[in-house]
C-alpha cells in the first residue's frame, strides 16, 4: 500500500450523521424564526464547526441565539444519533481490510465521536489514542490543524497518510496540509471536490482501490 496511515473524517465518512444533524438544525433555526431548507443546511454546514454554524444562523435571527443554543443541539443530536444513526455503507469493510494504521479526526466533540462511533459498532476498531477531536487543540476545519495534529500524535508525516474526507471544509483542511485527500462526494460536489485537487469517489467500494491496497 502506497500509504502507511490512514485518516478518517467522522460525520459523512464513517457514520451517517450529516442528515441527523442538519434535520435537527433546520427545525432548531425555525424555532427562531429562521427559514432554513434541508438542502442549504448540509451544503452549508457539513465539516463546519459548530462557532461557524452558530454564527450562520445568528447573523439571520432578529437578535440574539439563546445561550443554551449548543446545549439544546447537542442533547437532540445525541437523541436522535442513539436511536437512528447508521454507518456509512461499506465502511465496516473498508476498515477490516485495512493493514496499517487508521485513525479518526473530527471537528466535533470527543464525546460525539464516541457515541457515534459506538452506536454503529465501530469503536472496537479505534483505540483512544486513534480518537482525535478539534476541541482537544482549538482549531477547526477548513485549518490543517487537526489533521496535522493527528498524523503527528500517529506517528507519520502528511505526506506518508491519507485522509478520507466527505465535505469542503474537511478536503481544504487535509489538501492544505499536505495530504492526499480523498473525498467521498455526492452528486452536488462531486465537481467542486475535484476543483479543490481531491481525489474523488462515491461508494467505499471503489475506496480500497484508490488507496492502492
Amino acid at each position: 500500500m502506497k500509504y502507511k496511515c490512514v485518516i478518517f473524517d467522522c460525520d459523512g465518512v464513517l457514520v451517517d450523521s450529516e442528515s441527523i444533524s442538519s434535520k435537527v438544525l433546520v427545525e432548531m433555526a425555525e424555532n427562531l424564526g429562521v427559514n432554513l431548507s434541508y438542502d442549504e443546511a448540509v451544503a452549508e454546514f457539513s465539516g463546519k464547526s459548530f462557532k461557524g454554524i452558530s454564527e450562520y444562523i445568528d447573523f439571520r435571527v432578529d437578535g440574539d441565539l439563546p445561550s443554551n443554543f449548543e446545549m439544546d443541539f447537542r442533547q437532540k443530536t445525541f437523541r436522535a444519533f442513539k436511536k437512528n444513526l447508521e454507518p456509512i455503507k461499506g465502511i465496516h469493510e473498508v476498515l477490516d481490510g485495512l493493514k496499517v494504521p487508521f485513525c479518526v479526526a473530527s471537528s466535533g466533540p470527543r464525546e460525539k465521536i464516541t457515541l457515534n462511533l459506538t452506536k454503529v459498532n465501530l469503536i472496537n476498531k479505534f483505540s483512544n489514542d486513534s480518537i482525535f477531536s478539534s476541541y482537544e487543540i482549538g482549531s477547526w476545519k477548513p485549518d490543517p490543524g487537526i489533521y496535522l495534529f493527528a498524523a503527528k500524535k500517529m506517528g507519520y508525516k502528511p505526506s506518508e497518510c491519507a485522509v478520507v474526507e466527505d465535505s469542503m471544509y474537511g478536503v481544504t483542511a487535509a489538501i492544505a496540509g499536505g495530504f492526499d485527500t480523498f473525498a467521498y462526494a455526492k452528486r452536488h460536489n462531486k465537481g467542486a471536490f475535484e476543483d479543490l485537487g481531491a481525489v474523488v469517489f462515491d461508494s467505499m467500494e471503489d475506496l480500497d482501490d484508490l488507496l492502492g491496497r
